[in-house]
């Protein structure tokens, strides 16, 4: 990687990440006050109804968004193709939502559902027009607009979801949340970024960028079905007061991986496409973002999953506490999560969505097998379950890279082992501190920092290649 690309990439990295962690920061806060405000129920409902909604905006984006990112000479009337198209699209999908809102409704007998599920629609329409924004700030590599327009929307949400739900609005208050976030992030990037559709629409320059991403689509679709299908199953087979306790036990987990990975994601996929020719250059930036993000994300996933009961106590008081064992669930999951978004980014950047689409189904074949045949068996089956299928996944999202970029599984093992291994430790060690009897507060605090010291003196004793990349790339900014 040129000094140059790697001054971007960090850069883009870093307000990439600023945004995350600023907006996932607000909104962690938020739900806190939310947490005492609404029920597990009504957290719950929003679950059902989100598994839909994200659906249809999954198919609303049609894998357009990424087809242009991916394509190299991608310009305006690509874009303002996409736009218009988008649109179109996602009013026939909202009208699907509307429509079948009280058939939704009647399958989890819960008529409140149809006038929820048709406000909380409109974010469909909504997400079409942000999502070619979004390709377009990621295609340029203007990451520092992501930052502003999330946090203002972030912090107007935040006063509309506690607002409603001070006033007794229940689920609703979610509802406001959501919807007030993407109106104001989309009207912010609208009149930040310099962008503007031209009134052209081109069949010819549709079919290429569809033939792309039709396959994305298709993964996205599969891969967002089979996230929320434990929710569905849940609000199914279970109450909605355990979909809630699911739900806020992902949260966790949830909210570091996501600062962490979707920044790595947005980021390193434009990098990847501009390197998609060069084989040698390709392995080494998909090795790097593997070995950094595990860097960070092993021991995250592991402290997290040691501290879970009294963070959950602390934070969200007794009444939450059987969401602990899916914080730690989730915890060994989104462990993985760095390794297959890396292989994946780097199978579309190398145009290869048929290799990225036979993945996805194959891997939602497994796991839907897995859900099956630990259904009967309980919740925390099902998670142990769920555990297995993302090992799985890590395994088969890499298989295909040992003949694109002559970068195996095995490689990948030796690449990210001495993380996995110290957080291990860092775990057990943590755990112990529970023996001692201290107090609640005292003891996360305790357990808190022993993990960073043990974790960071451990990495620097045994001089990891990404303590040593993350000191010197520091060092090369501050000069």
């Amino acid at each position: 990687m040129s000094a140059d690309l790697k001054k971007q990439t960090v850069t883009s990295l870093l307000w990439r990440y600023g945004e995350r962690c600023g907006a996932q920061g607000i909104q962690f806060i938020v739900s806190l006050v939310l947490a005492r405000l609404l029920t597990p129920a009504d957290y719950g409902i929003i679950g059902l109804i989100t598994v839909f909604v994200t659906i249809a905006q999954v198919f609303a984006q049609s894998g357009l968004g990424q087809a242009l990112v991916q394509r190299k000479n991608a310009d305006n009337t690509d874009f303002s193709t996409v736009f218009f198209f988008s649109i179109f699209f996602s009013l026939v999908l909202y009208a699907v939502l509307f429509f079948g809102a009280p058939f939704i409704a009647r399958f989890y007998d819960m008529p409140k559902l149809t006038p929820i599920v048709r406000v909380l629609g409109l974010s469909v329409v909504i997400a079409s027009v942000n999502s070619v924004q979004q390709a377009y700030v990621q295609k340029t590599m203007q990451f520092r607009r992501f930052f502003w327009s999330t946090l203002t929307g972030t912090i107007f949400s935040a006063f509309a979801g506690i607002g409603v739900a001070y006033k007794g609005g229940g689920a609703w208050a979610l509802v406001a949340q959501q919807l007030t976030n993407q109106v104001i992030d989309t009207i912010f990037l609208w009149f930040t970024v310099k962008w503007r559709p031209n009134f052209v629409f081109s069949i010819n320059r549709m079919k290429r960028l569809f033939s792309y991403g039709w396959k994305i689509l298709c993964s996205s679709v599969l891969d967002t079905v089979y996230n929320n299908i434990y929710s569905l199953v849940i609000g199914k087979f279970y109450s909605e007061t355990e979909l809630g306790y699911y739900n806020r036990g992902k949260q966790f987990p949830f909210f570091i991986i996501v600062n962490i990975n979707s920044a790595i994601d947005s980021v390193m996929f434009p990098v990847m496409s501009q390197a998609q020719s060069n084989k040698k250059q390709l392995k080494d930036i998909v090795r790097r973002s593997i070995v950094t993000a595990t860097f960070f994300i092993f021991p995250c996933m592991a402290g997290l999953a040691a501290i879970a009961k009294p963070l959950t106590l602390f934070i969200l008081t007794e009444k939450w506490l059987p969401a602990v064992p899916f914080i730690q669930f989730c915890c060994f999951t989104y462990a993985f999560w760095p390794i297959q978004t890396a292989n994946l980014q780097a199978i579309k950047a190398v145009g290869r969505s048929d290799i990225f689409l036979r993945l996805e189904i194959l891997k939602k074949i497994i796991g839907i097998i897995i859900l099956i045949v630990t259904l009967p068996y309980g919740l925390y089956v099902m998670m142990i379950g769920s555990c297995v299928s993302s090992l799985i996944n890590s395994f088969l999202n890499a298989f295909p890279n040992k003949r694109l970029l002559d970068y195996s599984y095995l490689e990948q093992i030796r690449d990210v082992l001495p993380a996995m291994l110290l957080s291990l430790f860092m775990c057990g060690a943590v755990l112990s501190i529970n023996l001692l009897g201290l107090g609640r507060l005292t003891t996360m605090i305790t357990q808190i920092i022993l993990g960073i010291l043990i974790y960071v003196a451990g990495a620097k004793l045994l001089k990891f290649e990404s303590m040593d990349f993350i000191i010197n790339t520091v060092k090369e900014f501050k000069k």
